[in-house]
């Protein structure tokens, strides 16, 4: 199994007061002879509908030199596990967490709007002192 990102137990708490449950830690993505994890499966209930909502969670921390390097990574990772969980778990959508400081230098600036625009990526902002999420752009 791969190394956990250095936020994992942070999103993972962050989640769960947020409502929701995990289900897996890590999920784990075959295809082929190869195994895959994402960070993070969640699912919460939802009462007025009655159905279930799932995610899976990739949890990046940006703390490389750069900034657009880490993206450029997180990026492709997040779409291969993206076509991978459409073919596995079409019901589940995948989510970037990434911390709030990071949101405000990328996601809300144009580099992060084009990615957002185009639908290529899901968005959690979390508050890594305070264990919380503070933002999802879906």
């Amino acid at each position: 199994m791969p190394a956990q990102d250095i936020y994992h137990n942070c999103v993972k708490n962050a989640l769960i007061k947020d409502g929701w449950t995990i289900t897996n830690d890590p999920p784990r993505l075959p295809i082929g002879d190869t195994d895959l994890y994402v960070d993070l499966g969640a699912e919460k209930l939802l009462a007025a509908e009655k159905s279930g909502q799932k995610i899976a969670v990739e949890v990046k921390s940006f703390v490389g030199d750069s900034e657009v390097n880490d993206l450029e990574k997180a990026m492709g990772q997040f779409v291969l596990y993206r076509v991978i969980l459409a073919e596995r778990e079409p019901d589940r959508v995948l989510y970037l967490a990434i911390p709030q400081a990071v949101l405000r230098t990328i996601f809300h600036k144009p580099l992060g709007e084009i990615l957002l625009r185009h639908n290529l990526v899901r968005v959690i902002g979390f508050d890594s002192e305070k264990e919380a999420i503070v933002e999802w752009i879906p």
